[in-house]
């Protein structure tokens, strides 16, 4: 994708959804944390249905910890993985209440020093919670940014990075929701729907894929 290309592909994005937000649902910074460790190969719509019991009982980090591990475990159980995950989200509570007073930190060295928040959890944090610029790369952004042309690399960590540089800055805050939107919806895994891509003049990808 050429450089002239990539505003056009923003600019596109930007006026059919000009507000894009995260699917996740959550009503602070801590719920946001927890549903996006929650999130790892999982869907947004498995963890919303988890969440939307486990968040009015304790949405916080001292009432998980008080529900103990088996009591967020019957929450969450319906979710892939979910033992490891109650594991990481209790030990992650418990360094917020003892080195952060509660408080979800705004520090990329912060967030990555808890129990199941790596690199892709800390920058939707510090993306969608407190507006930085960040780029959570998931398997849908990979997908877009390497068959597109927009941000072509080997592993998440290089398509993070050329994102960061060839995103131009005014949509940089709310690129990664676009991207992943358009991976989930249209630019699909098996066969993306170029038929109806609303951004397919700007993309590399060859042959379009035709309508069924």
């Amino acid at each position: 994708m050429k450089k002239e290309q990539i505003a056009t592909f923003f600019a596109t994005l930007k006026a059919s959804n000009p507000q894009p937000s995260t699917e996740l649902e959550f009503t602070s910074v801590f719920e946001l944390m927890a549903a996006v460790l929650l999130s790892a190969q999982a869907t947004d719509v498995g963890v919303n249905k988890a969440t939307r019991k486990l968040f009015p009982v304790a949405n916080t980090p001292q009432a998980i910890l008080d529900l103990g591990l088996q009591g967020l475990e019957d929450y969450i159980k319906t979710i892939g993985l979910y033992r490891s995950k109650a594991r990481h989200l209790m030990e992650a509570c418990r360094m917020l209440v003892e080195l952060h007073g509660g408080e979800v930190p705004r520090t990329r060295e912060a967030l990555e020093a808890l129990p199941g928040v790596g690199r892709k959890t800390a920058n939707v944090v510090l993306n969608v919670a407190f507006g930085e610029p960040a780029m959570a790369v998931d398997t849908h952004i990979f997908r877009v940014g390497n068959r597109t042309g927009l941000a072509p690399g080997k592993n998440t960590y290089a398509v993070e990075m050329a994102l960061m540089k060839r995103v131009p800055p005014e949509y940089l805050v709310d690129a990664h929701h676009w991207l992943i939107l358009h991976g989930r919806y249209v630019c699909l895994a098996r066969k993306p729907q170029c038929y109806r891509c609303a951004v397919a003049a700007c993309c590399d990808f060859q042959p379009k894929t035709p309508a069924p």
